[in-house]
Formats: structure tokens, C-alpha cells, sequence
């Protein structure tokens, strides 16, 4: 067997069927959205239900919400029978998913649903299946094969599912106003909290470790600054401390060889005058977004009235475990 070649046919396969998951989304998903917004203004949850693989793919969906400001739980319909049902609160909303809509186990759970007066969500292939019977609203996640060669094992099918629940928490996200700031309190920990609370006050550099130079005076003194700062760059300033220009280590190499007797030289000669600047307020992930965008290491902090207050060094990043 051809490794790689099979490879892309299963995925050429799984993209084919998201494509007509996609093609196939009709107002039933604006519906559903519909439902759910009123479903969490009313104070419930989104409720994700299925078994086998899609007991997996809930597990991510239930999550995804939560995690982008809709709040939602993963039951086990068979967990659900013997007293997880308590979860359900009075005011949420069930997701069904079953490709073949017809489970047993989670057949059985919508009685109780329906008995409490929910509304169901079914995501199922089949649109007259008992589930899509039972269910308010029918999204189709129906496929024209599996990537398994017998037509069997779920892979095209749940891989459509959990695309199709990536829109859906995605529409919410946008629909609902939810912003970086609310994805941050929902990630205190780890990497992806600290880039995203983390501000640039948290990690610039100050004080002695800011390297700085007056306007007019000779590279050497910049020189001086950066070595005692132990800095990449240092501010060029003018003598009410406003910025002018920067120079770094890469500008000091690059003139090293082209300007003879460099150290001797202003400042201004070999300075990028306006550099890219940071404020206080702007949040860690923005500092690696203008390094990437600007393809830069260093960046000077300013105030209101563009005088330097600090310094942020690209090398500092993955210390404070931001990179």
C-alpha cells in the first residue's frame, strides 16, 4: 500500500463530506441558533447528547461551547437513565446526535426530555429516522460514504458532525458579542490564559533594564546602554523623553561593515525613526501578533504622549510562558 496516497483519499473523502454538510444547511440551522440564544438569555444550557463515537464528539462540542461563552454539558443517554438526567435543568435545550437517528439509547432519552417540555435538536443522516421524528429541529450531517473501506466505522460522518458544531459555536460566539476579553476570563490557565490577561505592563521591561539614548549621541553610547540593560534594542530619545527612533542588535550588525567607524556615528544615522510601538494596555497576544505581522523582535512601550516606559523583548516570551 501506497501510505500517503491512501492517506489523502480518506481525507479527500472526509472533505467531500463536509462539503455536502455544508451544502445541505438550510434554515433549520438558523432555527436551532435561534433556539439556543433564547435557551441561555432564559438562563439554561445547551444539552449534547449521543452514543458511541458521537458520545466523543459531544464531549468536544459540550466543550467548544462552554469554552467560547456557550454554556453547555455532554450526557450520556445510558448515564442519563440511571440518574445523570439531573443535569437537565427546566430551561435547556437537548442536541441529538445519532447519524443512523435511530440509537435505542437515545431514542429512550427524548421521552424525558419531552416530558420536561425541551426542545430537541436532532443532528442525524437520516431525516426520517425516530430521532428526527422526535426532534423540533433536523440539521442533516448526512454523508455520501464513510473513509472506512467498508462503509462501516464512523470517520466521515462524526468528522462532518464536529465541523458542523465548530459553526454553530462559532455563529453563537459572533452572534452573542462574545469578545477576546470573555475568552480570556473563560482560560485563567496555561498558555492561553497568560497571552490573553497577560498585558504589556505585565512583561515590558523598565527602569535600568530599558535601555535608552539621547538624541545626538554617538552609537557607542548606545552601544553602552543596550550591553548594561543587557537589551536588544535601545530607545532613542529626545530630551523630553519622547521616542525618535530604535535601534537593535540586527541594525548595529547590518552598519557594522557598511559605516566606517561606526561607534563614532549619531545615533540618528543608524536609528529606524517611528517604530512600531506598544501601550500598556494592549494584551500579550497582541504583542506576538505585531511580531509576527512586523516580523520583529523588540518593541518600545510609550504613553499617551509617546514617551518611553518600557521596552518589550521578544527573548522575554517564552519566559514568562507566553510562546
Amino acid at each position: 500500500m501506497n501510505y500517503i496516497k491512501r492517506a489523502k483519499e480518506v481525507l479527500d473523502i472526509e472533505i467531500s463530506g463536509i462539503e455536502k454538510v455544508k451544502n445541505e444547511i438550510n434554515d433549520h440551522f438558523s432555527q436551532a441558533i435561534d433556539a439556543i440564544l433564547l435557551t441561555i438569555k432564559n438562563g439554561g444550557k445547551l444539552v449534547v447528547a449521543g452514543v458511541g463515537k458521537n458520545w466523543h464528539i459531544g464531549n468536544k462540542m459540550a466543550a467548544t461551547f462552554t469554552s467560547t461563552g456557550t454554556p453547555a454539558v455532554a450526557l450520556h443517554p445510558i448515564e442519563a437513565m440511571h440518574g445523570d438526567f439531573g443535569i437537565v435543568g427546566d430551561h435547556d435545550i437537548l442536541l441529538a446526535m445519532s447519524y443512523s437517528g435511530a440509537s435505542d439509547e437515545l431514542i429512550s432519552l427524548l421521552q424525558p426530555i419531552k416530558r420536561k417540555g425541551l426542545k430537541i435538536i436532532a443532528m442525524t443522516g437520516e431525516m426520517d429516522s425516530p430521532l428526527a421524528q422526535h426532534a423540533d429541529l433536523v440539521i442533516s450531517v448526512k454523508v455520501d460514504q464513510e473513509a472506512c473501506p467498508f462503509n462501516m466505522a464512523p470517520t466521515t460522518s462524526t468528522t462532518a458532525t464536529l465541523a458542523l458544531g465548530d459553526a454553530m459555536a462559532m455563529v453563537l460566539l459572533e452572534t452573542r458579542g462574545f469578545k477576546l476579553e470573555d475568552y480570556a476570563k473563560l482560560h485563567p490557565g496555561g498558555a492561553i490564559g497568560r497571552t490573553l490577561l497577560l498585558r504589556v505592563e505585565d512583561v515590558m521591561r523598565t527602569g535600568k533594564r530599558c535601555a535608552t539614548v539621547r538624541s545626538g549621541q554617538p552609537v557607542r553610547e548606545a552601544l553602552l546602554a543596550m550591553t548594561g540593560a543587557k537589551s536588544g534594542c535601545v530607545a532613542v530619545v529626545k530630551e523630553d523623553n519622547s521616542l525618535a527612533g530604535i535601534i537593535t542588535d540586527g541594525d548595529l550588525r547590518r552598519h557594522l561593515i557598511e559605516t566606517p567607524n561606526l561607534v563614532e556615528q549619531p545615533v540618528e544615522s543608524i536609528m529606524t525613526a517611528d517604530p512600531v510601538t506598544l501601550s500598556v494596555d494592549m494584551l500579550a497576544i497582541e504583542i506576538l501578533n505585531i511580531y509576527e505581522k512586523h516580523n520583529i523582535d523588540d518593541l518600545i512601550v510609550v504613553d499617551e504622549k509617546n514617551r518611553v516606559i518600557g521596552a518589550v523583548d521578544i527573548q522575554d516570551m517564552p519566559k514568562l510562558k507566553i510562546l
